[in-house]
This record gives C-alpha cells, structure tokens and sequence, in this order.
C-alpha cells in the first residue's frame, strides 16, 4: 500500500518546488569576538526565548481536493506551496583583511547549517504528501472524518521533523561541533573552510 501511495505522489513531487529566502539582520563590530557579541544581541528569537545565530522559518499552505467516494471520503489531491526563511546575520560595515576572510567562512558555515533544516522542511512536505494523497475514510460522505484523521497523521509527521531538528542542533552546536568550531575560528581569528 505505501509503494503505491508513493507512486501515486511521485509525479507530483516533480510539480512542486520551495521557496527559498534569506533575510539578514544587522550586526555590528570590526572583531570576531564584537561581531559573536552583537549576534547575540541582535539575532533572531526561537521560541520568542533565546537569541539564535540564525534561523530557519517556513510557511506553508495546501491546496486539497477531497472527493466522497462509496460513502466514503478520499482525499485525491493535495498540492504544497512552501516558502523557506533563512535568516542570517550581516555586519552593517564592510570587513576587512583576515577579518574578512573569517567572517566569510563563518558565514557559510552557518548558511550550510540552516539549508539543512530547510532540507528537513522539504522532507516533511514530501512526507506529508505521501501520507495524504490516495487517504481514504470509510463512511464519511460529507468528508470531515477525513480531516480529522489527516490532522492526526500530520501532527505526526510535524514532530517528528522537529524532533530530527533538534537532534541535528544538538550535534551541531555542542563541544566539538560544527556550529560550535565555526563560532570558536571566528571568535579566536583562526581557521578557513
């Protein structure tokens, strides 16, 4: 059964494709160690509680067709439309020298570190569309069972990619982790990618 729900979103998966922004944020500092500090006065909010270097946000809408079929409900089409933030810190004045150079590599790093949670963002659309097309509901006529279910399937789905987010920063951002050597070369004014 899911061989077959996969074949059937195939062909849509290729009719699809995310939206990918990136926004920046202004810091400030000449340093490693000024710009580290004006990120953290000045980076994006997660949860509205903790400053973050960057930031990975999405939105994300559906188009769906349900159709009652056999007193059932089927749900036949469901067509994504997703829009990916990054959002990144930029210094306000031009850097210089190796400061330059090291910005450059810290800056990719992180831009690096957040497409991968956009590709987890990706990831779960694609889920989400294989769980939902072809779902069908028995005795449900007017179709609302059908949405139920779908909800429940797709809460799911949602924490299980957060989960995968947050187990990805975790590895990224403790001792000896990528995020955390990116922050130590700038910080310290060594090292290139």
């Amino acid at each position: 059964m899911i061989a077959g729900a996969l074949s059937l979103t195939s062909p849509a998966h290729a009719q699809w494709q995310a939206v990918e922004k990136t926004n920046t944020y202004a810091i400030s500092g000449q340093t490693g160690a000024e710009l580290y500090a004006s990120i953290g006065e000045r980076g994006p909010k997660v949860g509205g509680l903790v400053r973050a270097i960057a930031h990975t946000d999405f939105k994300l809408t559906w188009t769906r067709k349900y159709e009652p079929q056999d007193g059932g409900c089927t749900l036949v089409t469901a067509k994504p439309k997703l829009i990916i933030t990054y959002t990144l810190p930029k210094p306000s004045k031009p850097l210089e020298g190796a400061m330059a150079q090291n910005w450059e590599t810290f800056i990719a790093g992180v831009r690096d570190h957040e497409r991968v949670h956009g590709d987890f963002i990706k990831d779960l659309v694609k889920a989400i569309e294989a769980t939902s097309v072809g779902l069908s509901v028995a005795g449900d006529p007017n179709c609302r069972k059908i949405r139920t279910e779908l909800t429940r399937r797709l809460g799911e789905l949602s924490m299980a990619q957060r989960q995968r987010s947050r187990d990805f920063d975790r590895v990224e951002l403790s001792a000896g982790g990528n995020v955390h050597q990116l922050i130590l070369n700038l910080v310290n004014g060594t090292g290139s990618r």
